[in-house]
């Protein structure tokens, strides 16, 4: 404890001193230029954070926005492009059906629907459920508001550890129209187009539309073909009318079409010779670089395909003594998620898993505000309800599966294998039928109906001058009706040749009976062999209050610091792959402390806060490698976390300007036994101790000849904090031929010209300037029965060029 306390003050004093050479530097600046009366304002930045329009700097939170200007220095498509420069934010979108979240270390590791997330999405105010429906491409986004911290008071629900709140561009009274071209290595396509028309004299019409294409960056080895594509369009259309001279709706309607091949993956097990098998255990110390290797696929029916939809009103109403806001929204969303997982061509080590959702969720919201000179207040109750199905399948072929049996020493012959040693016999009789070479399924089917209401209240007291405390209270209530099927395998063209065999009389002959043929390898824990075809459920209901206490002090105009203590919860569940399992909520309490300053004659601010969190009865759907065949576990762990963040943004000069974001994080397991049976309690939790990001911008009047404007940008991440369920789930340092957690930077460069009348721009990008690639997962549900183990890579190097119009 002593020794996570003494880091924590050192990350502060490391801050805290980069902070004052910071503050320094005007000074010494200031002698080399011009006067500081021609000087440019820093910009002030609007953030409706707690549910009010206020100015970041009297926001008493942890807050980053990241700006449009941002979105384009990086070319960001989606959240996941700008992760690396949130410090604290991982986004894993490599999978943009099955992405992950995780904010100042906490996350949730599940993809099944019984489970929701910790970290909550919001567009426009509106709750963006979990699982596929959730990355979504940028349309017109504003700004992004990144929350750090459970928010669980004003946001609700699935906020444990933060919330991100994309706010898009609404409908203007100007006659507007841009369109944007990118082009890029890899066959890489991105156009997208807006505009924006007056309809009447209080309407307005904005319509977006976007495309995004790209071939890939990695190629099957044996035939050329692209094996991880990008390939995506949608469009958002938004409504704005007056209804008199207080009241004004906002209608609007987001689509996308996704439809790809599913997430690459690279073998890194070395291979003998056909029809030679891997070597069991593996031996990780033997892994192969999947960067440097190539990648053989013969996956089936390979997809990543979803299709969304959702429409939202928006109805505000000014009154005498405040306002509301009426929020009315509903989405819904298909989407398939089809990987390989051995990383060979070899039929007789294939498996693949597939993952298909549809989703459908509606959400009412009224919220009513007002203030007066003592107090601003927030009061409101809203209605969530959710229906979801999702199938999670292994696809195989009777030739793996018949390795599998192999390698188990389940077939009662001479040679272990079961199908194999059929179809010899099969051939020497000259029977055309064979039992290899059939598909064969193994699935769970998982259906899910959730019902949340809320009320909840947030009052700001002005109790002097410069001192304000804020006060804030949700009650939720969940309830959720979930239910499992699993049935046996399904492999419909094997039973059909069984079928013939059996009326053949061959098994009687043989001495095998047809019931051999008959088994599963993949969903085989007890609940699940004991329920084969019966459908199961569970309808379970959770209650929550989290409370949020604020006090926040001015010393000057410049000058704000803030202690705040805030809950934080993520709702019970179920285990889709585990019948009858369960879990209640997750809660989190936040100690925090921090301070805002703006120095403006120096054009400068930075904000400082440090936090102590603990994180009870945390859930974890792990992979339990201590069976013969692997299988889906809920994991469950109590955590805490020292940690700061730090934001800094100086305008140096009127051209250039420079921004810097740290976080240091300390989270570590409170009380924690492993599905091995290791107890990690203090041990870390695999979270990095470091993350950073800064950039500098600069800007050329080229007066008759327009604007130029550079942008560099760099983030820096250090290595994973590894302990052994990490090691064991293989997300960290299970070999070092891999370097698996390794460090990671990433830099990225933009070059814009702009045109005098703005109308035309010219821009050359590029993303990872230095080509970092890292392993971002390991896929080892076949390690121990089939001896493959894949590999997914984050992507090389980007650049292409930007052609732009604004009218």
């Amino acid at each position: 404890m002593l020794l996570r306390k003494h880091k924590l003050v050192t990350a502060i004093a490391a801050l805290c001193g980069g902070a004052a050479l910071t503050l320094a530097l005007p000074a010494l600046a200031q002698t080399a230029e011009a006067p500081r009366a021609e000087a440019k304002d820093l910009d002030a930045i609007t953030v409706t954070a707690q549910s009010r329009e206020q100015e970041l700097q009297d926001v008493p939170i942890a807050l980053q926005v990241v700006s449009d200007q941002l979105i384009d220095d990086v070319a960001a498509k989606d959240l996941g492009d700008l992760d690396s420069f949130v410090p604290g934010l991982v986004v894993n979108s490599q999978q943009p059906t099955q992405p992950s979240f995780e904010l100042r270390g906490i996350s949730t590791d599940d993809f099944g629907i019984g489970t929701d997330p910790a970290v909550g999405i919001y567009v426009d105010g509106v709750y963006a459920g979990r699982g596929g429906g959730v990355l979504l491409p940028f349309t017109d986004v504003e700004r992004i508001e990144i929350l750090k911290g459970p928010q669980g008071t004003l946001f609700g629900r699935n906020t444990a550890a933060g919330a991100v709140s994309i706010i898009t561009r609404k409908p203007g009274n100007d006659t507007e129209a841009a369109a944007r071209l990118r082009l890029g290595n890899e066959g890489r396509v991105y156009a997208d187009a807006m505009v924006n028309l007056p309809t009447g004299e209080d309407a307005a019409l904005r319509i977006n539309a976007l495309f995004n294409h790209s071939d890939g960056w990695i190629q099957d080895a044996n035939n050329g073909r692209d094996l991880n594509p990008e390939n995506n369009w949608a469009t958002r259309a938004a409504f704005r009318l007056g209804l008199g001279e207080r009241t004004t709706a906002t209608l609007s309607w987001d689509h996308e079409n996704l439809d790809q091949l599913g997430q690459a993956t690279t073998g890194i097990v070395p291979l003998p010779p056909r029809p030679g098998l891997p070597t069991l255990p593996v031996d990780e110390l033997g892994y192969l670089d999947p960067r440097k290797v190539p990648t053989a696929s013969d996956a089936e029916g390979n997809e990543e395909s979803r299709r969304f939809d959702g429409v939202t009103l928006i109805v505000d109403h000014a009154f005498d003594w405040g306002s509301l806001t009426a929020t009315t929204s509903w989405r819904d969303y298909d989407s398939v998620n089809r990987v390989e997982e051995d990383g060979t061509d070899r039929n007789y080590l294939y498996v693949d898993s597939t993952n298909t959702e549809s989703n459908e969720s509606v959400y009412q919201e009224f919220k009513f505000a007002g203030s007066t000179d003592r107090i601003d207040w927030v009061a409101g109750a809203s209605y969530f309800k959710e229906e979801a199905d999702q199938t999670s399948e292994v696809n195989a072929l009777t030739d793996s599966v018949d390795t599998i049996v192999r390698n188990l020493g389940m077939a009662p012959t001479p040679t272990g294998y079961l199908f194999g040693y059929v179809d010899q016999q099969l051939a020497a009789f000259g029977i055309p039928i064979r039992l290899r070479g059939h598909r064969w399924n193994e699935k769970f089917v998982n259906t899910l109906e959730t019902q949340s209401y809320a009320v909840f209240g947030d009052v700001i007291w002005h109790a002097t001058d410069k001192l304000n405390l804020t006060f804030g209270l949700r009650y939720t209530r969940d309830e959720k009706d979930f239910t499992w099927l699993n049935n046996p395998r399904s492999a419909p063209t094997l039973d059909a040749a069984l079928d013939q065999l059996e009326a053949m009389g061959f098994f009687a002959l043989a001495g095998i009976p047809r019931d051999t043929f008959v088994f599963d390898v993949a969903f085989i824990d007890p609940p699940a062999m004991l329920n084969k075809g019966v459908t199961n459920r569970a309808k379970r209901s959770w209650s929550d209050v989290s409370p949020r206490f604020v006090a926040d002090y001015h010393f000057n105009d410049n000058t704000m610091g803030y202690a705040s203590l805030a809950k934080g919860y993520k709702a019970g569940g179920f285990n889709s792959l585990q019948i009858g399992s369960r879990f209640d909520n997750e809660d989190v309490w936040n100690l925090e402390f921090g301070l805002k300053q703006s120095f403006p004659e120096h054009r400068l601010q930075y904000n400082l806060s440090a936090y102590y969190y603990v994180y009870d009865n945390r859930q974890a759907v792990v992979l339990d490698m201590s069976t013969t065949i692997p299988r889906f576990v809920v994991d469950t762990s109590d955590m805490e976390a020292y940690g700061v963040d730090f934001d800094a943004r100086w305008q140096v000069t009127d051209g250039l300007g420079l921004d810097f974001n740290a976080a240091f994080i300390d989270a570590t397991y409170k009380n924690y036994q492993s599905t091995n049976g290791v107890d990690l309690s203090g041990k870390p939790t695999g979270v990095p101790h470091w993350f950073l990001a800064g950039g500098m911008n600069y800007q050329w009047n080229l007066q008759e000849h327009g604007d130029l404007r550079f942008s560099l940008r760099h983030a820096y991440r250090s290595k994973q904090r590894c302990n052994a369920e990490s090691q064991a789930q293989s997300t960290c340092g299970p070999s070092p031929a891999l370097q698996l957690g390794e460090s990671r930077n990433r830099t990225d460069l933009r070059l814009a010209w702009t045109a005098p009348n703005g109308h035309w721009g010219l821009a050359l990008f590029g993303n990872n300037v230095f080509d970092n690639q890292y392993i971002n997962s390991l896929g080892t549900y076949g390690k121990t029965v089939l001896g493959t183990v894949g590999a997914r890579v984050t992507d090389p190097r980007t650049y292409g060029v930007e052609f732009n119009a604004k009218f």
